[in-house]
Protein backbone atom coordinates (compact mmCIF):
# COMPACT_ATOMS: atom_id res chain seq x y z
CA UNK A 1 0.00 0.00 0.00
CA UNK A 2 1.25 3.35 -0.54
CA UNK A 3 3.50 4.50 1.76
CA UNK A 4 3.81 7.84 0.77
CA UNK A 5 0.67 9.57 1.30
CA UNK A 6 0.21 13.47 0.18
CA UNK A 7 0.24 15.70 3.28
CA UNK A 8 -2.65 17.36 4.21
CA UNK A 9 -1.60 21.10 4.75
CA UNK A 10 -3.69 24.04 7.02
CA UNK A 11 -4.49 25.17 4.21
CA UNK A 12 -6.38 21.83 3.36
CA UNK A 13 -8.12 21.56 6.76
CA UNK A 14 -9.42 25.52 5.99
CA UNK A 15 -10.69 24.74 2.64
CA UNK A 16 -12.45 21.26 3.94
CA UNK A 17 -14.00 23.09 6.86
CA UNK A 18 -15.25 26.32 4.64
CA UNK A 19 -16.40 24.00 1.56
CA UNK A 20 -17.20 20.62 3.07
CA UNK A 21 -15.02 18.78 0.47
CA UNK A 22 -11.41 18.08 -0.31
CA UNK A 23 -10.04 16.49 -3.07
CA UNK A 24 -6.49 14.98 -2.80
CA UNK A 25 -4.73 13.96 -5.99
CA UNK A 26 -2.62 10.88 -6.87
CA UNK A 27 -3.17 9.39 -2.72
CA UNK A 28 -3.42 5.95 -4.56
CA UNK A 29 -0.65 4.60 -7.19
CA UNK A 30 -1.78 2.88 -10.54
CA UNK A 31 -1.44 -0.56 -9.14
CA UNK A 32 -3.49 0.53 -6.01
CA UNK A 33 -6.22 1.37 -8.17
CA UNK A 34 -5.52 -1.65 -10.30
CA UNK A 35 -5.84 -4.00 -7.53
CA UNK A 36 -9.40 -2.07 -5.59
CA UNK A 37 -10.56 -2.82 -9.77
CA UNK A 38 -9.67 -6.49 -9.65
CA UNK A 39 -11.24 -7.15 -6.35
CA UNK A 40 -14.38 -5.03 -7.69
CA UNK A 41 -14.58 -7.86 -10.39
CA UNK A 42 -14.09 -10.71 -7.65
CA UNK A 43 -16.78 -9.27 -5.80
CA UNK A 44 -19.62 -8.95 -8.66
CA UNK A 45 -18.08 -12.73 -9.73
CA UNK A 46 -19.20 -13.87 -6.10
CA UNK A 47 -15.68 -14.97 -5.23
CA UNK A 48 -15.67 -13.56 -1.67
CA UNK A 49 -18.34 -15.15 -0.69
CA UNK A 50 -22.58 -14.37 -0.45
CA UNK A 51 -23.66 -10.70 -1.16
CA UNK A 52 -27.13 -10.57 -1.04
CA UNK A 53 -28.42 -9.39 -4.77
CA UNK A 54 -25.21 -11.00 -6.02
CA UNK A 55 -25.38 -14.14 -8.10
CA UNK A 56 -22.26 -16.23 -9.09
CA UNK A 57 -21.01 -15.77 -11.87
CA UNK A 58 -20.59 -18.42 -14.58
CA UNK A 59 -17.20 -18.91 -15.81
CA UNK A 60 -18.26 -18.13 -19.53
CA UNK A 61 -19.10 -14.57 -18.68
CA UNK A 62 -16.93 -11.95 -19.30
CA UNK A 63 -16.40 -9.42 -16.73
CA UNK A 64 -18.31 -6.83 -18.36
CA UNK A 65 -21.11 -8.46 -18.50
CA UNK A 66 -20.89 -9.61 -14.73
CA UNK A 67 -19.80 -5.47 -14.10
CA UNK A 68 -22.97 -4.30 -15.78
CA UNK A 69 -25.38 -6.10 -13.80
CA UNK A 70 -24.51 -4.09 -10.17
CA UNK A 71 -24.83 -0.19 -9.67
CA UNK A 72 -23.50 -1.11 -5.38
CA UNK A 73 -22.27 -3.25 -3.21
CA UNK A 74 -22.77 -2.46 0.17
CA UNK A 75 -20.18 -3.15 3.24
CA UNK A 76 -17.60 -4.94 0.48
CA UNK A 77 -15.13 -4.68 3.32
CA UNK A 78 -16.86 -7.71 5.15
CA UNK A 79 -16.15 -10.04 2.47
CA UNK A 80 -13.27 -8.32 0.89
CA UNK A 81 -9.27 -8.64 2.80
CA UNK A 82 -8.59 -5.63 0.52
CA UNK A 83 -11.35 -3.42 0.58
CA UNK A 84 -11.04 -3.98 4.52
CA UNK A 85 -7.50 -2.88 4.32
CA UNK A 86 -8.30 0.47 2.43
CA UNK A 87 -10.14 1.71 4.78
CA UNK A 88 -7.13 2.85 6.54
CA UNK A 89 -5.30 3.53 3.75
CA UNK A 90 -2.33 6.07 4.74
CA UNK A 91 -4.05 8.95 2.59
CA UNK A 92 -7.57 8.68 4.42
CA UNK A 93 -6.03 8.38 7.88
CA UNK A 94 -3.41 11.40 7.17
CA UNK A 95 -6.71 13.32 5.65
CA UNK A 96 -9.21 12.20 8.14
CA UNK A 97 -7.16 12.46 11.43
CA UNK A 98 -6.21 16.66 9.87
CA UNK A 99 -9.98 17.45 9.23
CA UNK A 100 -11.86 15.30 12.30
CA UNK A 101 -9.08 14.91 14.64
CA UNK A 102 -6.75 11.95 15.94
CA UNK A 103 -9.31 9.27 16.77
CA UNK A 104 -11.28 8.32 13.91
CA UNK A 105 -13.44 4.95 13.13
CA UNK A 106 -15.23 3.74 10.11
CA UNK A 107 -18.71 2.20 9.71
CA UNK A 108 -19.38 1.46 6.45
CA UNK A 109 -18.20 1.00 3.03
CA UNK A 110 -19.89 1.37 -0.83
CA UNK A 111 -18.38 -0.07 -4.06
CA UNK A 112 -20.43 1.53 -6.88
CA UNK A 113 -19.55 0.36 -10.55
CA UNK A 114 -22.10 2.23 -12.47
CA UNK A 115 -21.59 1.17 -15.94
CA UNK A 116 -22.62 3.11 -18.73
CA UNK A 117 -26.07 4.10 -18.48
CA UNK A 118 -26.46 3.36 -15.06
CA UNK A 119 -28.06 5.77 -12.84
CA UNK A 120 -26.66 8.63 -10.70
CA UNK A 121 -28.20 9.42 -6.88
CA UNK A 122 -30.36 12.94 -6.43
CA UNK A 123 -29.29 15.27 -4.31
CA UNK A 124 -29.05 14.27 -0.75
CA UNK A 125 -26.86 14.14 2.93
CA UNK A 126 -24.96 11.47 4.07
CA UNK A 127 -26.04 12.21 7.73
CA UNK A 128 -29.23 11.57 6.61
CA UNK A 129 -28.49 8.10 6.85
CA UNK A 130 -25.59 7.55 9.37
CA UNK A 131 -26.44 10.35 12.22
CA UNK A 132 -23.49 11.36 14.53
CA UNK A 133 -23.72 13.34 17.68
CA UNK A 134 -20.98 16.17 16.26
CA UNK A 135 -21.67 16.37 12.69
CA UNK A 136 -18.35 14.52 11.99
CA UNK A 137 -19.38 12.03 9.85
CA UNK A 138 -17.04 12.32 6.31
CA UNK A 139 -17.31 10.18 3.42
CA UNK A 140 -13.79 9.23 1.77
CA UNK A 141 -14.42 8.61 -2.18
CA UNK A 142 -11.95 6.82 -4.28
CA UNK A 143 -11.86 7.03 -7.57
CA UNK A 144 -11.04 3.82 -9.72
CA UNK A 145 -11.60 5.31 -12.56
CA UNK A 146 -11.24 9.19 -14.16
CA UNK A 147 -14.65 10.95 -13.22
CA UNK A 148 -16.18 13.16 -15.48
CA UNK A 149 -19.35 14.91 -16.23
CA UNK A 150 -20.03 12.33 -19.28
CA UNK A 151 -19.90 9.22 -16.69
CA UNK A 152 -21.53 10.46 -13.35
CA UNK A 153 -18.80 12.38 -11.40
CA UNK A 154 -20.05 13.42 -7.86
CA UNK A 155 -21.59 17.52 -7.97
CA UNK A 156 -21.25 19.18 -4.97
CA UNK A 157 -23.07 22.48 -3.33
CA UNK A 158 -19.58 24.12 -1.44
CA UNK A 159 -20.44 25.44 2.08
CA UNK A 160 -23.92 23.73 1.83
CA UNK A 161 -23.03 21.80 5.40
CA UNK A 162 -22.06 25.03 7.19
CA UNK A 163 -25.27 25.50 8.72
CA UNK A 164 -25.87 22.14 9.86
CA UNK A 165 -28.85 21.86 8.79
CA UNK A 166 -30.68 18.45 7.33
CA UNK A 167 -33.48 19.75 4.94
CA UNK A 168 -36.75 17.59 3.98
CA UNK A 169 -36.57 14.61 1.81
CA UNK A 170 -38.97 13.21 -0.39
CA UNK A 171 -38.86 9.97 -2.79
CA UNK A 172 -38.96 10.50 -6.39
CA UNK A 173 -39.48 8.70 -9.58
CA UNK A 174 -36.95 10.30 -12.11
CA UNK A 175 -35.19 7.08 -13.03
CA UNK A 176 -31.97 9.12 -14.26
CA UNK A 177 -31.39 8.09 -9.82
CA UNK A 178 -31.18 5.57 -7.96
CA UNK A 179 -33.18 4.55 -5.12
CA UNK A 180 -32.21 6.78 -3.21
CA UNK A 181 -34.74 9.16 -1.42
CA UNK A 182 -33.97 13.07 -2.55
CA UNK A 183 -33.02 15.62 -0.13
CA UNK A 184 -35.45 19.39 -0.91
CA UNK A 185 -36.53 22.67 0.23
CA UNK A 186 -32.68 23.48 0.47
CA UNK A 187 -32.13 27.02 -0.36
CA UNK A 188 -29.52 26.51 -3.15
CA UNK A 189 -30.31 25.67 -7.02
CA UNK A 190 -28.47 23.41 -9.12
CA UNK A 191 -26.60 26.25 -10.54
CA UNK A 192 -24.42 26.52 -7.36
CA UNK A 193 -23.45 22.84 -8.05
CA UNK A 194 -20.04 22.16 -9.14
CA UNK A 195 -18.82 18.48 -10.70
CA UNK A 196 -15.38 16.79 -9.16
CA UNK A 197 -13.93 15.70 -11.98
CA UNK A 198 -10.55 14.13 -10.99
CA UNK A 199 -8.52 10.85 -11.96
CA UNK A 200 -8.51 7.09 -11.20
CA UNK A 201 -6.40 7.67 -7.76
CA UNK A 202 -7.95 11.03 -6.33
CA UNK A 203 -9.92 10.72 -3.04
CA UNK A 204 -12.95 13.21 -2.55
CA UNK A 205 -13.79 13.70 0.88
CA UNK A 206 -16.68 15.25 2.03
CA UNK A 207 -18.84 16.35 4.94
CA UNK A 208 -21.89 14.27 6.31
CA UNK A 209 -24.31 17.28 5.99
CA UNK A 210 -22.81 18.19 2.39
CA UNK A 211 -25.22 18.65 -0.09
CA UNK A 212 -23.85 16.21 -3.37
CA UNK A 213 -25.23 13.89 -6.33
CA UNK A 214 -24.46 12.34 -9.23
CA UNK A 215 -25.52 12.20 -12.40
CA UNK A 216 -26.38 9.31 -14.69
CA UNK A 217 -23.71 7.69 -16.18
CA UNK A 218 -23.89 8.55 -19.94
CA UNK A 219 -20.60 7.65 -21.53
CA UNK A 220 -20.81 5.05 -24.42
CA UNK A 221 -18.94 2.30 -22.20
CA UNK A 222 -16.98 1.72 -19.43
CA UNK A 223 -17.24 2.64 -15.64
CA UNK A 224 -17.15 5.01 -12.82
CA UNK A 225 -16.10 2.56 -9.92
CA UNK A 226 -15.65 4.21 -6.69
CA UNK A 227 -15.07 3.36 -3.51
CA UNK A 228 -16.85 5.08 -0.84
CA UNK A 229 -16.29 4.85 2.98
CA UNK A 230 -17.70 6.89 5.71
CA UNK A 231 -16.15 7.47 8.80
CA UNK A 232 -16.51 9.94 12.04
CA UNK A 233 -14.64 10.58 15.38
CA UNK A 234 -14.24 8.07 17.57
CA UNK A 235 -14.78 9.70 20.57
CA UNK A 236 -18.90 10.37 19.68
CA UNK A 237 -21.60 7.80 19.95
CA UNK A 238 -22.84 6.65 16.58
CA UNK A 239 -26.86 6.28 17.28
CA UNK A 240 -27.45 4.05 13.74
CA UNK A 241 -29.82 1.00 13.71
CA UNK A 242 -31.56 1.29 16.74
CA UNK A 243 -32.93 -2.06 18.02
CA UNK A 244 -36.12 -2.26 20.06
CA UNK A 245 -35.36 -0.58 23.39
CA UNK A 246 -32.64 1.27 22.55
CA UNK A 247 -32.70 4.76 23.79
CA UNK A 248 -31.99 7.31 21.09
CA UNK A 249 -29.58 9.61 23.39
CA UNK A 250 -27.10 6.87 23.92
CA UNK A 251 -27.04 4.40 21.45
CA UNK A 252 -24.03 3.52 19.78
CA UNK A 253 -23.37 1.48 16.69
CA UNK A 254 -20.33 -0.95 17.35
CA UNK A 255 -19.74 -2.40 14.21
CA UNK A 256 -17.42 -0.09 13.72
CA UNK A 257 -13.31 -0.26 12.00
CA UNK A 258 -10.99 2.03 14.08
CA UNK A 259 -8.82 3.58 11.59
CA UNK A 260 -6.78 5.76 13.60
CA UNK A 261 -6.28 6.55 17.61
CA UNK A 262 -8.12 5.21 20.38
CA UNK A 263 -11.35 4.04 20.80
CA UNK A 264 -12.94 5.34 23.71
CA UNK A 265 -15.89 3.00 24.01
CA UNK A 266 -13.72 -0.23 23.54
CA UNK A 267 -15.21 -1.82 26.39
CA UNK A 268 -18.50 -2.05 24.71
CA UNK A 269 -17.05 -4.23 22.23
CA UNK A 270 -17.38 -5.26 18.17
CA UNK A 271 -20.01 -6.73 17.14
CA UNK A 272 -20.96 -8.09 13.28
CA UNK A 273 -24.01 -6.21 12.26
CA UNK A 274 -24.14 -5.19 8.47
CA UNK A 275 -23.90 -7.86 5.74
CA UNK A 276 -23.02 -7.49 2.01
CA UNK A 277 -25.68 -6.78 -0.16
CA UNK A 278 -26.43 -4.60 -3.46
CA UNK A 279 -28.40 -2.03 -3.38
CA UNK A 280 -31.62 -1.53 -5.99
CA UNK A 281 -30.57 0.05 -9.31
CA UNK A 282 -34.31 1.73 -9.36
CA UNK A 283 -33.69 0.70 -13.14
CA UNK A 284 -36.90 -1.21 -12.84
CA UNK A 285 -38.56 1.64 -10.46
CA UNK A 286 -38.18 1.55 -6.76
CA UNK A 287 -40.30 -0.52 -3.96
CA UNK A 288 -39.66 2.13 -1.49
CA UNK A 289 -39.13 1.23 2.51
CA UNK A 290 -38.84 3.84 4.61
CA UNK A 291 -37.23 1.90 7.05
CA UNK A 292 -34.40 0.98 5.19
CA UNK A 293 -30.94 2.70 6.12
CA UNK A 294 -28.42 3.70 3.03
Amino acid sequence: MNTLAPAISPADVAFYRENGYLIVENALTSAEVEELRSETTALCRGERGPIRGVEPADPDESDDDVLRRYLCIHFPHKLSDVMYRYLAHPAIVETLTGVIGPNVKAMQSMLFIKAAGKPGQAWHQDEDFIPTRDRSLAGGWIALDDATVENGCLWVIPGSHKRGILWPQKDHDNREFDCTIESVGFPYTDADAIPVEVKAGAIVFFNGYLLHRSLKNRATSGYRRVLVNHYMNADSLLPWRLQPGDRAAIADFRDIVMIAGEDAYAYKGIEDVGGAHVRPSGEGGCIKNPGEKK
